[in-house]
């Protein structure tokens, strides 16, 4: 008898759905504007529209903790604005607009922000792939944005047997380098002077403490953190 109910408990268990990959829509950058809306999470690259499936939650512990501590460096030294997805850039007109995870815009350049997108490539461009999206994050974003003068480009893959940071900068012939980490494995960024970075920071669960990892890229004292954190915290209640 325990046969036929095991075979009726597997006719009848319900099947796990896959995860819904990307939708494709064909229709103009004019219509693109018309259809979306700020809460969309869409990109717009010659005549077709990607719409983007919610991220998982790996993708998005690591774009907060990036968020997080490049906010902080930024603001420390006044470099400029970061901003996260959904934001348009519109850095190839005619041709794609994407919605990076994460972009830095420099002091000098904040001129190319305007109230609905920013008119221009960012200084510095931060994508997180998905198994969906690696191969357009490694090849068509990066040709993108070589071509565009994005400054730099960090392309961070967290899927399993990969984990890794593949970092480019913009040299004086218009082509992509790829920044290489140091004797101590840190990543050095061009476009944010002083700032650095390790793999192990951006794939460790849970990540380090930003104000803590801040403190080591700037070789501050604990009196130092302490003080920086005070002034933090007198910024944002006076904000």
């Amino acid at each position: 008898m325990a046969e036929p109910m095991t075979e009726m408990i597997e006719m009848t268990a319900p099947a796990v759905a896959p995860r819904p990959a990307e939708q494709r829509l064909r229709m103009s950058y004019e219509q693109f504007l018309a259809w979306s809306d700020e809460d969309t999470h869409a990109e717009w690259v010659n005549g077709e529209v990607i719409v983007f499936m919610p991220p998982v939650t790996v993708h998005q512990r690591i774009v907060m903790f990036l968020i997080r501590l490049l906010s902080l460096y930024t603001d420390l030294l006044h470099l400029g604005e970061i901003i996260t997805a959904p934001f348009e850039m519109r850095h190839l007109p005619g041709y794609a607009s994407r919605e990076p995870d994460l972009l830095f815009v420099a002091r000098e350049h904040r001129h190319r922000l305007t109230t609905e997108r920013l008119d221009g490539p960012a200084d510095l461009v931060v994508e997180v792939m998905s198994p969906s999206s690696a191969k357009r994050d490694r090849q068509e974003k990066r040709d993108e944005y070589e071509r565009a003068a994005v400054r730099e480009y960090w392309a961070i893959d967290p899927r399993p047997g990969y984990q890794q940071a593949i970092c480019y900068t913009l040299g004086p012939d218009g082509c992509y380098t790829a920044i290489l980490p140091d004797a101590e494995g840190r990543y050095h960024s061009v476009v944010l002077p002083g700032f650095w970075f390790r793999e192990a920071w951006l794939f460790a669960t849970p990540h380090p403490d930003p104000l803590m990892t801040l403190a080591e890229i700037r070789g501050l004292s604990p009196e130092a953190v302490q003080a920086l954190l005070d002034r933090l915290m007198g910024k944002e209640q006076h904000d």
